[in-house]
């Protein structure tokens, strides 16, 4: 079993930042893709993803504005997020996919971007 255990949400102002961290309880990390979705009341997407290798991809709407970045040593991957819009504001979650395709999920961490 791997837990997930995500900080940094919380409210800010349109334009402004903040940074999710999304932690692991195991060493599987390393050899594991991880991804940022968001869920809102319409859907739940796909934000950011990173390959154990380092290579990324970002949704269209956060391209840009959005970084996905790992820390193996840690067992940490992170979120950076700038130039934020009231339209980011979701729960965001921590995914962790591994070689063999089972996924674990994070607890959630609110974003709210609102004046």
């Amino acid at each position: 079993q791997v837990q997930l255990v995500e900080s940094g949400g919380g409210l800010v102002q349109p334009g402004g930042s903040l940074r999710l961290s999304c932690a692991a309880s195991r060493n599987i990390f390393s050899i594991s893709a991880m991804a940022w979705y968001r869920q809102t009341p319409r859907e739940r997407e796909l934000v950011a993803r990173i390959t154990r290798t380092g290579s990324t991809n970002y949704a269209g709407s956060v391209k840009g504005r959005f970084t996905i970045s790992r820390d193996n040593g840690e067992n940490t991957v992170y979120l950076q997020m700038n130039s934020l819009k009231p339209e980011d504001t979701a729960v965001y979650y921590c995914n962790l996919e591994t070689p063999t395709r089972v996924s674990y999920w994070g607890q959630g961490t609110q974003v709210t971007v609102s004046s």
